[in-house]
């Protein structure tokens, strides 16, 4: 995936500046951590139960490839890092017995409030039953949906023709 950034610079992505090699989901997604289960899984990207879970369901859906943020995302990536992970997120959720697919929400933090600094789409039901701690975690200006980030992707690819470029992935 092209435009892939570090956490403390704007530098393109390498092991050496992000330190893969230490990133937790860098070892759950090489399946380097053994009290992590994956729920699913394919050639690009994993899914398992969150932490410190937001909701009944909390699950987060991550590539294998190092990528920062949604902010590291171009255009090109919205197949991928973006639908395709959504689409994983849903599955499981469904495997887990939730009918209701209206009742949750799909997203990503936008720096600087992540906690791990790599890409990861919290898949979250019933949205309508989120632990009142959560609520402003993933209610705020800094919580991306899967259909915002999207929509943010499509217009800066618009900007980018019109010579434009949008940076940010904000409201």
């Amino acid at each position: 995936m092209a435009g892939e950034k570090c956490a403390s610079d704007d530098k393109q992505d390498s092991s050496e500046d992000c330190r893969e090699e230490t990133c937790i989901f860098c070892k759950i997604a090489n399946r380097d951590d053994p009290s992590t289960e994956i729920l699913a899984e394919d050639e690009d990207i994993v899914c398992f139960q969150d932490i410190d879970p937001g909701a009944p369901h909390h699950y987060l859906v991550i590539p294998k490839k190092h990528i920062h943020s949604c902010l590291s995302l171009q255009t090109d990536d919205i197949n991928l890092a973006v639908k395709k992970m959504a689409y994983m997120g849903r599955d499981v959720l469904k495997a887990k017995n939730v009918t209701n697919l209206e009742d949750i929400s799909l997203g990503f933090h936008v720096p600087p409030y992540i906690t791990v600094p790599h890409l990861h789409l919290h898949v979250l039901a019933p949205f309508s039953q989120l632990f009142r701690w959560a609520i402003g975690k993933h209610t705020s200006f800094w919580y991306l949906t899967e259909e915002k980030l999207i929509q943010k992707l499509t217009e800066n690819k618009k900007e980018k023709r019109k010579g434009h470029v949008t940076v940010a992935c904000r409201h």
